[in-house]
């Protein structure tokens, strides 16, 4: 399974996601879900993964190869005009993609399943966030969901909901999305460390360096202390349950 978050907000775009692959728990791998491709002062476009790792490895590798050669049929994302037709582009690569694998033998649909955040900016326009699912449609981000998610969401939404604010700084909204994070991996084991982030200040057009997080970073442990901590507080000053009252 896979945890990602796609986050818009006044001042940018911010992802994060984890590393963990596994094929039943003796075999569990870490790979990179997190790509970027760039073209300075023109574009700046960042895809998450998540799904079948081979469907996914896929998608990404054909993405690549077209921004080095483009074929003159499928234009590559760094050639199409908006970030509507990136994520147009994107979405039937994924669907082409698992039905060439469906061609292959196997039956089971599920299991050549790929879902995707697609966002980034293109000079002229605003920065834009997509959620593209398998069947290569998709949806954007917007004032009533400022946030995609993917993969194993249902652990670290909560705090996603309770906590979004669009004005919110870079920082506050990293402490926010580890939390989210913390959250899922403590609740589920096919989601893991090391954690891949990136942050997109709009209208900078510039591409910064994908950076990790370790399990055993120092600030990612003391949040997580930190959280667990203020829970229990929060808890503990909540009024008291009284029986009487429902007999």
């Amino acid at each position: 399974m896979t945890y990602c978050v796609g986050m818009q907000l006044d001042c940018g775009l911010v992802f994060m996601s984890d590393t963990r692959t596994n094929s039943g728990v003796d075999n569990i791998s870490v790979f990179r879900k997190m790509h970027q491709w760039s073209v300075p002062g023109e574009r700046v476009i960042t895809v998450m993964s998540a799904g079948n790792l081979g469907t996914t490895q896929s998608v990404v590798s054909l993405l690549d190869e077209r921004t080095k050669v483009p074929e003159e049929r499928s234009p590559s994302i760094l050639e199409v005009p908006t970030m509507f037709q990136v994520a147009e582009l994107i979405g039937a690569l994924v669907r082409d993609t698992i039905a060439r694998h469906l061609e292959g033998g196997q039956q089971a649909e599920s299991k050549f399943n790929a879902t995707l955040i697609v966002g980034g900016q293109i000079a002229g326009m605003p920065p834009r966030l997509f959620l593209i699912y398998p069947e290569g449609n998709f949806i954007e981000a917007g004032a009533d969901t400022p946030f995609m998610q993917i993969g194993e969401t249902k652990y670290g939404r909560p705090i996603l909901l309770r906590a979004y604010d669009p004005t919110m700084s870079y920082e506050d909204a990293m402490k926010l999305l580890l939390v989210s994070f913390d959250s899922t991996i403590k609740a589920n084991l096919s989601v893991g460390a090391p954690i891949d982030f990136s942050v997109y200040e709009t209208d900078s057009l510039e591409a910064r360096p994908i950076r990790r997080i370790e399990a055993t970073d120092d600030y990612f442990s003391s949040l997580s202390e930190g959280w667990g901590e203020a829970l229990r507080r929060a808890f503990q000053s909540l009024p008291d349950f009284d029986f009487d009252q429902y007999r």
